[in-house]
């Protein structure tokens, strides 16, 4: 009986600890700045910025984990896939012909860890050709820590209201 008995609160005091352990590395994830992390993104994100200026449409395409996990929203529309959003900037920023304005307002950088979400207000003036477009859209871009360094995983877009 005392083995069962000893089994028991062996067993209660794991739990504990574990639980503990547990809710510490919740709220660390929540509570931390993760600094470092916080200057890669934002580097990684001024490098994504410059290869659409330079109209580097492989360089911009690095920064995305294509794989069936990736998934994009825009415009109201249905989520898409890895094949339809490479397919989408190659074609959409492949023609652009000169970035007159590329400010993302209002941006924040949460990082949890190996994962970050960056939001923003886009502000964007892209010239193709004669034509000038503006994008106001309300932008969220989760990146993974990978190997290879911060990757977009999920991009989500929907237009700012006015």
């Amino acid at each position: 009986m005392r083995t069962i008995l000893k089994l028991k609160v062996i067993t209660f005091l794991l739990l504990t600890i574990t639980c503990c352990n547990g809710q510490s590395l919740k709220v660390d994830l929540l509570d931390d700045e993760f600094p470092e992390a916080q200057q890669q993104i934002m580097e990684t994100f001024g490098t994504i910025a410059q290869s659409l200026k330079d109209g580097d449409m492989d360089k911009l395409i690095s920064f995305h984990a294509y794989g069936p996990k990736f998934t994009e929203f825009k415009n109201g529309e249905r989520r898409n896939g890895d094949v339809t959003n490479e397919e989408y900037e190659r074609t959409v920023f492949g023609g652009v012909t000169e970035v007159v304005k590329f400010d993302a307002n209002d941006l924040k950088v949460a990082v949890y860890g190996d994962v970050a979400n960056v939001t923003f207000h886009s502000d964007f003036e892209l010239k193709f050709g004669e034509d000038l477009v503006m994008v106001n859209d309300q932008i969220s871009l989760l990146f993974l820590k990978t190997n290879e360094g911060w990757k977009i995983v999920a991009e989500h877009h929907s237009p700012l209201k006015k």
